[in-house]
């Protein structure tokens, strides 16, 4: 097969972007040139990657697959190009790590800003995905390493805890249950929830804590990204359980966060491959979040929200 690294990079540009015009405006090329370059690499190839029309291009299934594992490649090239630049004892190339929402949302902004100062020849890349996509990514070798909630028992993981919380009460201001003084799963028992799906690593842990109380929750409704929990106990739909990186609350003063007794806790941990060492600068990037994580967990100590009593086993 005849192919160029050109014309690698210009399919991956047409995959991203789905179109000839926007790729060839990424990459400084005219849409023709573009085009011509894709019909020579599916010349070289024998297959078809691309289906044309006048108004989309669509990836054909091999070129899904193609376009995949292909960006993974041209970004460890990527990373080659730049540590052969850098001085060699200068940290330096592209780190991948994949996330689920609520870590990204509320972790990962601090672990990028530190490490843009501490590390400013590393490229941190951050993937926002659902847990089961971070365990799998981290597996197939997509990314360097992820961070999630406990995955349970895993054979082909390493896994470190960088992080202990709670799961809190969320429910609007106005509700009974704030006026209580203290709040047990118990008390949940019969209240219509609004839960996050299986797709958050939570919701097993969750279920686990309800099954431990002999609760048989009333879910209402199971959304899938966790900022939706908000407006749905703010409209009265239901009360929710929601962990402590969700926090803070959004503006206004119609809804509270309680303490639930007993104390049930979620770890979160940094996973990679077993048997398979991490880059120096991914090694880096690592303790970056590994740190961020600690100095959270000590901003938390003095906060009343976090003083608590039993805990769950």
């Amino acid at each position: 097969m005849n192919y160029t690294l050109r014309q690698l990079r210009i399919f991956v540009a047409v995959a991203r972007t789905q179109s000839f015009s926007r790729a060839g405006e990424d990459i400084g090329l005219s849409q023709s040139a573009v085009s011509h370059s894709v019909k020579e690499l599916e010349l070289a190839l024998e297959v078809k990657l691309l289906d044309r029309t006048t108004r989309e291009v669509v990836l054909t299934e091999a070129g899904q697959q193609m376009a995949m594992r292909l960006s993974r490649v041209l970004d460890e090239l990527h990373s080659v190009l730049l540590d052969s630049r850098a001085h060699s004892y200068t940290l330096s190339g592209i780190v991948r790590v994949a996330a689920s929402q609520t870590i990204s949302a509320h972790l990962m902004p601090q672990s990028i800003a530190q490490s843009q100062r501490q590390f400013p020849d590393i490229t941190f890349m951050l993937h926002d995905r659902p847990q089961q996509w971070v365990l799998e990514s981290v597996r197939q070798g997509e990314v360097d390493f992820g961070i999630v909630i406990d995955p349970g028992p895993v054979t082909d993981l390493l896994c470190t805890t960088v992080l202990s919380e709670p799961f809190f009460l969320l429910c609007r201001r106005d509700n009974a249950l704030n006026q209580k003084a203290n709040i047990s799963w118990q008390d949940l028992a019969g209240q219509s929830l609004v839960l996050q799906d299986y797709a958050s690593g939570s919701r097993p842990l969750i279920d686990a804590a309800f099954a431990g109380q002999n609760i048989e929750p009333h879910i209402v409704q199971q959304i899938g990204h966790p900022a939706t929990l908000f407006p749905m106990v703010e409209a009265g739909i239901g009360i929710s359980i929601l962990p402590a990186l969700a926090l803070p609350l959004p503006g206004g003063d119609s809804l509270v966060v309680r303490q639930l007794r007993p104390v049930v806790e979620r770890k979160i941990m940094l996973i990679r491959r077993k048997n398979r060492s991490l880059s120096a600068a991914a090694e880096a990037i690592w303790s970056v979040i590994a740190e961020q994580a600690c100095q959270l967990d000590q901003a938390r100590e003095n906060d009343p929200l976090y003083q608590s009593g039993m805990r769950y086993t």
